[in-house]
């Protein structure tokens, strides 16, 4: 019975090839608390698998870096002055 799975000559390692890296990434390991990660998800569901949730993150990180983002002052600014028209009305 061992003539038939004897695996003495058998390597370890990958069956197929690495895919190639796309032009451009890197993969890395990053640790993100659970409810970044869990958003990332819950968003890519919502975009009926058309974006994976590491694409979203990529494309956040990307618009951040690009300015694109508000500002934090400028959004504090934006929720103090709503809280402020909503208490005088």
């Amino acid at each position: 019975m061992k003539d038939e799975y004897d695996f003495s000559k058998g390597k370890r390692g990958r069956v197929l090839p690495a895919d190639p890296e796309p032009t451009g990434m890197a993969q890395v390991t990053i640790r993100l608390s659970r409810v970044v990660l869990d958003r990332f998800f819950e968003m890519a569901e919502q975009s009926g698998g058309s974006a994976s949730y590491d694409v979203l993150i990529n494309s956040a990180l990307e618009e951040y870096l690009g300015g694109q983002t508000p500002k934090f002052e400028d959004t504090l600014r934006r929720i103090i002055r709503e809280e402020l028209r909503s208490s005088a009305a």
